[in-house]
């Protein structure tokens, strides 16, 4: 009888462990990027993240820090970001854990289309970290449960504009 191990998480290629998510937005790329950019916002919309801000005195800029509160099932945490790219109307992206040894890079890109814009999400593992799991069925586990949040957020961003309108109109 042949015992299988798991493999362990920091022999795994982070580049396997990411995922993009897009929906069509009625509002222009600027208007998203302003929604988007205010992390403190962000509850409105995400099924795993609250009590989301900026430090004091700092905003939407590179360099920025900021803390929030996740959640995946019943565990909950705080953690630290840093904007590594603030780029209004066109994209928005952090690193959880700072930019110089972060864990996790999300960033929202906009593209017009139509009336309004795709806005797409993007999550992608920088570095392999037993915090994120003990084998790869766990970090996959945790990659698509991401995957269900970004979609969540997305569809709750989608309809939270549509209900309230565009500033455009």
């Amino acid at each position: 009888m042949t015992r299988r191990f798991p493999v362990n998480v920091l022999t795994l290629d982070p580049a396997d462990f990411q995922f993009t998510r897009r929906a069509w937005v009625d509002a222009s790329p600027l208007e998203v990027y302003r929604l988007v950019s205010d992390v403190s916002s962000i509850s409105r919309w995400s099924p795993n993240a609250s009590d989301v801000a900026f430090d004091e005195d700092s905003g939407p800029v590179v360099g920025a820090w900021f803390s929030g509160r996740n959640r995946r099932g019943e565990k909950e945490w705080v953690s630290r970001s840093q904007v590594v790219r603030a780029e209004p109307g066109a994209a928005f992206a952090f690193v959880v854990g700072g930019a110089d040894d972060g864990i996790v890079e999300w960033s929202w890109t906009f593209h017009p289309h139509g009336r309004g814009c795709v806005a797409e999400q993007s999550w992608r593992l920088l570095r392999m970290d037993p915090v994120l799991g003990g084998d790869a069925a766990e970090v996959t586990a945790l990659r698509d449960y991401m995957a269900a949040s970004a979609e969540a957020t997305l569809t709750s961003l989608a309809e939270w504009i549509a209900v309230r309108g565009s500033s455009r109109r």
